[in-house]
This record gives structure tokens, C-alpha cells and sequence, in this order.
């Protein structure tokens, strides 16, 4: 029955070389689990215990779950062709959950380093000083992604009002508020915009000495730059910047959808996964504050 299955993705589905082999392997195994071999394999006697009987041995192994989801899928792509062909009735396989990919928590400055960047000494040049103070600012105290900080225009910052216009992915429109320090420390740095030699001839915020647009390595270079002297984390980007304005929200008590609606997030999953990272806080100083804690972790 494999081989015949094989034999389709490669015929029918015109699925190349590898990606056969890799069918055939998964299978392979499956079958080596149960004592039995591909030419034998009767997917009539198997039942959902057999196929989470080998996923629960495959995790004992140390098998990851991305690797489980691609074996499931083989699995699942077999009992289609089978049911489709008519050797088997029933699809046991769409009874088996997904195993989660556990996804990795957003990693983030501390409190003391971003005060620790704003006290930093300034640049010899007056422009680099005060721009690039300003970037490492705007990203900490707004959240918004490196690319909607370099698409960022004059017109959109309205300080009467203390806000800021943005244009996030798919140009979708959305107002952050800004702080008098922020307004401050922006007003300065249209000064210094201002006596760049082509600044004059567009309208975008951040520019280069020359006075043209900003580039995306240039901005990664600022950020790389000065969060490198305060912090010890493998990386340092303006997302970095972005997860510690959402790390800071929460901790001093914002509500998430807050949060959701200020990060320009679709939904609001991709806003929770920083309570995630600030539940390991709390756990964190739990297990080395409560005494019944500390005697579990000895």
C-alpha cells in the first residue's frame, strides 16, 4: 500500500525525488515502530492509540515538535490517499491534535539599560547626538517598527496635539501618542534636520548627514550601536526596542488590548505572547522570594 502511495506523490503529484524520500522515511519508521514492514502495513488494524503510542515514544526521544507535525502530516497525506482510493473507510489521523511549536519569548532591555542609554555621552557631532538619541527614544517610547519609524514624514507629527501618524503594514493608519520629553527632543532634532544639505528636498523625518532618507541599515547600525554599550543580549535591533516598549506597558499595568491597538497588531494573539515574558518575571521573583518556593527549587 506505501509503495503504491509513493508511487502517486511522484506520478500524480509530480512531487520531486526528496520530498518522495522523505514520505517514504517518515512511513519507514511508523512501521518500524509497529514491528512490521512497509510491504506488510494494513492501515485498517492501526488505531489512534498506535499513531499516538509513536509520537508519544518519538517525544521521549528528544524528537522535536516541528519534526512530529511533519510526520503527522506524511501520515495524514497517506490515510488521504488511502481513503480517496478506497482502501480504508475512515480517516483515524484527523482525530490526532497537532503538537504546538513552542515559540521562542520575545527578548527585551531592562529597565536600568534603557536609562542607561538616554545618559550616554553624546556624540562629538551635534547631528548624530540628538538624532540618533531621538531614534532609540521613539522606538522605546511608541513601540512602532523599524520601517514605520523610517516612514515616518514631517506632516505626520503634530505636536499641539502630542501624537504621531503612522502608517503601518499594508499602509494601515493608526495615531501614537508622544510625551513632552519626546516632543522636546524632536523639536531639537528638526533643528539640526534642517541644516542638512538636501534635507530640504523631501519630506521624510529621519535622514543621514547629507540630508537624505534614512536607510534600514542605517537605523539597525544606531540601535546596534548604542544598545551594544548598555546591554549584554545577543541581539540588538529596533524590534528589540519594540518588545521592551510592550514588556514596559504590561509590567506598569496597561491593559492588552491597549497594547494591541498602540503596536498596530491585526489580532490580538500576536500581542499576548508578551505576557508570556512577563509571567516568567513574576515566576522568576516568585521562586526567589517565597520560602516554600525556594525550598522546591533546592
Amino acid at each position: 500500500m506505501i509503495a503504491r502511495f509513493l508511487e502517486y506523490l511522484s506520478v500524480e503529484k509530480h512531487y520531486s525525488a526528496l520530498t518522495v524520500s522523505a514520505y517514504e522515511k517518515d512511513l519507514q519508521q511508523f512501521c518500524e515502530f509497529l514491528h512490521t514492514n512497509t510491504d506488510c502495513f494494513d492501515p485498517k488494524q492501526i488505531t489512534e492509540n498506535d499513531i499516538k503510542a509513536w509520537f508519544i515514544s518519538q517525544m521521549d526521544n528528544g524528537t522535536k515538535a516541528r519534526s512530529i507535525r511533519r510526520k503527522l502530516s506524511s501520515l495524514r497525506s497517506y490515510y488521504k490517499f488511502c481513503l480517496k482510493t478506497g482502501i480504508i473507510e475512515k480517516d483515524i489521523t484527523t482525530a490526532i491534535l497537532t503538537p504546538k511549536i513552542d515559540k521562542p519569548l520575545p527578548v527585551f532591555y531592562k529597565e536600568q539599560e534603557m536609562e542607561e542609554a538616554e545618559q550616554l555621552e553624546q556624540y562629538d557631532d551635534e547631528f548624530h547626538s540628538i538624532r540618533d538619541g531621538l531614534i532609540i527614544e521613539l522606538l522605546y517610547q511608541t513601540g512602532i517598527r523599524q520601517a514605520e519609524l523610517l516612514n515616518i514624514k514631517l506632516q505626520d507629527i503634530d505636536t499641539s496635539q502630542k501624537q504621531i501618524r503612522i502608517f503601518g503594514k499594508r499602509r494601515k493608519e493608526r495615531i501614537v501618542p508622544i510625551g513632552t520629553g519626546l516632543i522636546a527632543q524632536i523639536e531639537d532634532y528638526l533643528q539640526v534636520r534642517g541644516q542638512c544639505e538636501q534635507a530640504q528636498e523631501h519630506d521624510s523625518l529621519f535622514v543621514n548627514p547629507k540630508g537624505k532618507p534614512m536607510s534600514k541599515t542605517g537605523l539597525y547600525y544606531v540601535v546596534h550601536n548604542r544598545m551594544s554599550e548598555v546591554s549584554s543580549l545577543k541581539k540588538q535591533s529596533p524590534h528589540v526596542l519594540r518588545h521592551t516598549f510592550a514588556t514596559a506597558m504590561l509590567n506598569n499595568g496597561a491593559d492588552i488590548n491597549t497594547i494591541k491597538t498602540l503596536l498596530g497588531h491585526a489580532n490580538l494573539a500576536a500581542t499576548q505572547v508578551y505576557t508570556h515574558t512577563t509571567f516568567e518575571q513574576v515566576k522568576r521573583a516568585y521562586n526567589n522570594a517565597h520560602p516554600r518556593a525556594k525550598n522546591n527549587e533546592k
